[in-house]
């Protein structure tokens, strides 16, 4: 090699080196809009919720600058959570972004709805006293964004994604609406079946639950859960102050089971208990994955999940599902996590993209 080609190699890899930076992606930026949807659907409840429903819409970095249309992505987020904290870090934003630069999925518009309520949040049922939730998605979400903004408006280009209580909505609704949304991704999903425990022998303090004058008697966590969960599958308008029943009644004093009720919430809330009445909906499905942390603490999730999953094969319906290494939440917003590393990919397969 002559000196002069030496010291022009020298130069180039100094260059590069420096500069690296150049030759990277570039990672180009969208934009979060918040709009109010004014729900008629909502304000038919017991438990004081705003009809005045907040919803942030990412737009993708090609929106503004363009006139094309784009798939949506409905995101149904967890209880005792809301979209302002969903997107106040940034991560969301970055791994849409990122994931878009690198081509691991074309641009979507993501859609996230405020389900969050005066008591846990959304259970994503349809009750009169805790709020018709699944009305209030499909007859006034949907055709909100489709009139406000650039979308594909059919259910081959319309998707839903959540996590734990987000994500057994995001189940649910393909069950039930397979004629709106084509695919589908739960983080965690919960409810998918009762588990291995009677639920008359959950620990919960029911005593507590009974004596309750108001929201503010329940002591934090399963309590209120359980109360929602009433609220939503076992509205009683004339029954205050929760305006539901419960599967654990008073009898002489003591708690005692109460078998009608049981079934009829776990009819009303188990996904599993409806599988066959909705199997030939999911069957016209593109897509539909889960997955599952494996060290959960409340092994009813993980057991269920697998149940669900085996009767999803023996109904003949196509589904992607996994058991990782992790908990119910610890895997899912990290930077290769799963949103990032599963979500992104499964919508890029299953999703379409063009008119």
């Amino acid at each position: 090699m002559t000196q002069t080609k030496l010291i022009w190699m020298l130069l180039f890899t100094a260059f590069i080196s420096n500069h690296s930076n150049v030759f990277a992606q570039e990672v180009k930026h969208g934009s979060v809009v918040t709009e109010t949807l004014v729900s008629t659907i909502l304000q038919e409840n017991r438990i004081g919720l705003d009809p005045n429903r907040s919803i942030k819409i990412y737009l993708p970095p090609g929106y503004t600058g363009s006139r094309r249309s784009y798939p949506v992505v409905y995101y149904l987020h967890n209880i005792f959570w809301s979209p302002a904290q969903m997107f106040e870090d940034g991560n969301l934003v970055s791994f849409l972004e990122r994931g878009f630069s690198n081509e691991v999925v074309k641009e979507f518009i993501l859609v996230a709805a405020d389900f969050s309520t005066p008591t846990t949040g959304s259970i994503y049922g349809n009750s009169q006293t805790s709020g018709r939730w699944m009305d209030f998605i499909i007859e006034e979400l949907v055709p909100f964004i489709d009139s406000k903004f650039r979308t594909l408006p059919n259910r081959n280009s319309r998707a839903l994604a959540g996590d734990f209580f987000g994500g057994y909505g995001a189940l649910k609704l393909a069950m039930m609406h397979a004629d709106i949304f084509s695919v589908s991704y739960a983080l965690h999903p919960v409810a998918t079946g009762s588990g291995p425990q009677p639920w008359g022998s959950i620990p919960v303090d029911w005593k507590k639950i009974h004596q309750a004058k108001s929201w503010a008697d329940l002591p934090n966590g399963r309590e209120q859960i359980f109360v929602s969960m009433a609220q939503a599958f076992l509205p009683n308008p004339n029954r205050p102050p929760f305006y539901c029943d419960f599967w654990v009644e008073f009898e002489n004093n003591e708690p005692k089971p109460h078998p009608v009720n049981t079934r009829k919430a776990q009819v009303g809330f188990l996904l599993d208990e409806t599988l066959d009445k909705y199997a030939s909906n999911l069957r016209t499905m593109r897509g539909i994955a889960f997955d599952w942390g494996r060290f959960d603490p409340t092994k009813a999730h993980v057991l269920s999940n697998r149940a669900f999953s085996q009767k999803l094969e023996d109904l003949g319906i196509e589904h992607e599902a996994e058991e990782y290494n992790g908990n119910q939440y610890n895997r899912n917003w990290t930077e290769n996590g799963r949103f990032y590393a599963r979500v992104l990919p499964f919508l890029a397969r299953n999703l379409v993209f063009e008119d």
